[in-house]
């Protein structure tokens, strides 16, 4: 009889559980995934990147019709209307045929779903509705969810108050919408609703949005959202908030101090980030603490230091991002099974996929100055041909490199398709790549990434087309 039911129990079937799930059993690990949701794939596939990336792409053809825009191209439209519950079911039938792949993938690959959620009973026992399984080992993947907001109460029913999970499921375009923060997800969910109809207005505590971005970035963010119609408002903490009828009633102030405003809206949607999920996993049976962030601290193999324990993704340090979940799945896996896995953690590329789209990896230019001398190249995008000729002008492409050794340490980006010019980047810093390497790289043309290419010269002085 087998001393476990299991080589591996995952924890969590995000996108860095279930990719780990399926690693370890292809790796030939007997391997279960615990998931308490009806449908595979986490936060990412069922309320988070993908449905939100079906509403950014169903919007933007939206407003290009809406807007004449579509008219320079000699194609001339009637009257458009907005049919929200048709692009709501596009949304649903993405979302659908993504999850039930991962269940196909989980059946093809062996892969045995327990469903309910997981509680440990001890380092080697977890407990999924009323039942125990045991593992050899156990990889606790359980992603993050909403940071609340003080005196802001979210009711995703009402559609009033709501966080990133309501705002996908709105069943009408609201008249007026506040977004409480100016990072990733509100400048996102608040894009859709802009080109949907709304009057959409950012309340971002910081002075700047995006935080954690290149200073460039940041700036020309706001530049580019007040362009696009959007009212933000920097500097400013929401202190509280009130529902009456089907209006929102919020007190703003300075972040540094001074008078009270009062802001009227028909939806607020609090965005302020997100954190681990770990209530209610039973962490006191094992003798795991969480550290000052409520994150479990992880060696760089992603052991606990608990002996057969170990943590992925957003419940441990580092970017709440699913590709670097996804990443540590695999790496996780292949150390489980006496494989060497490894995540370049300084190397995980972010996007924010509005439009136009800003994306970065490595460091900004404010850190890379902080370690020593560098060098910059910048060139805009709209002295890109492709750029040009697809009416896209906004934004630019920055390489950050060493002044001495010219190794690339940093690239930003915003482009209509920054999101993915950004992969040449992270590609050329795994490799240790230097600007002249980007540079003497020969690119398509009429590409978006020539802007790259561009850059890379640029950091030698030598860019051809400015």
């Amino acid at each position: 009889m087998a001393e476990y039911d299991y080589d591996l129990i995952v924890i969590g079937a995000g996108p860095g559980g279930y990719v780990g799930a399926i690693r370890a059993a292809q790796l030939g690990l007997k391997t279960a995934c615990v998931e308490g949701r009806d449908t595979l794939g986490g936060t990412c596939l069922n309320v988070g990147c993908i449905p939100s990336k079906a509403l950014l792409h169903g919007s933007e053809k939206f407003e290009e019709a809406a807007n004449g825009a579509l008219a320079r191209y000699g194609v001339k439209l009637g009257k458009v209307e907005l049919d929200l519950a048709a692009l709501q079911a596009d949304k649903a039938d993405a979302v659908k045929g993504l999850t039930g792949g991962i269940e196909f993938l989980f059946k093809k690959n062996k892969v045995d779903w327990l469903k309910g959620y997981g509680k440990f009973k001890d380092a080697h026992t977890v407990e999924v509705a009323g039942k125990a399984y045991t593992a050899r080992n156990v990889v606790i993947a359980t992603g993050s969810s909403v940071t609340p907001l003080p005196g802001v109460e979210v009711d995703n029913d009402k559609g009033i108050i709501v966080d990133s999970t309501g705002a996908l499921a709105l069943g009408k375009v609201p008249a007026h919408m506040v977004v409480i923060g100016g990072g990733v997800i509100g400048l996102e969910l608040g894009s859709v609703w802009r080109r949907l109809g709304a009057k959409v207005t950012v309340v971002e505590f910081l002075d700047a949005l995006l935080p954690g971005m290149d200073g460039d970035v940041r700036k020309e963010a706001a530049k580019i959202f007040k362009k696009q119609g959007m009212e933000l408002k920097l500097g400013t903490k929401v202190t509280g908030a009130s529902v009456k009828g089907k209006k929102a009633t919020l007190t703003l102030e300075p972040a540094k101090g001074g008078a009270s405003e009062v802001l009227e809206a028909d939806c607020v949607l609090v965005s302020i980030g997100r954190r681990p999920n770990v209530d209610g996993l039973g962490l006191d049976a094992i003798g795991l603490e969480l550290n000052a962030r409520g994150q479990i601290e992880t060696e760089h193999d992603f052991r606990t230091k608990v002996d057969g324990v170990w943590a992925i993704g957003d419940c441990i340090p580092g970017p709440m991002l699913a590709h670097k979940a996804s990443d540590e799945g695999i790496a996780v896996a292949e150390n489980i099974a006496g494989q060497t896995g490894i995540v370049n953690h300084d190397v995980i590329p972010g996007v924010v996929y509005t439009s136009p789209e800003f994306a970065g990896v490595g460091l900004t230019e404010e850190q890379a100055k902080e370690r020593g001398e560098i060098k910059v190249g910048k060139f805009p995008m709209m002295a890109n041909s492709r750029a040009k000729t697809n009416h896209e002008p906004d934004g630019f492409v920055k390489v950050i490199a060493d002044a001495k050794t010219d190794k690339v340490l940093g690239v930003w980006a915003i482009a209509s398709v920054a999101g993915t010019m950004i992969a040449e980047a992270a590609l050329a810093m795994e490799f240790g790549a230097t600007s002249e390497d980007i540079a003497y790289t020969c690119h398509a043309h009429p590409t978006h990434s020539e802007a790259m290419k561009e850059a890379a010269m640029g950091v030698m002085g030598k860019p051809i087309h400015i």
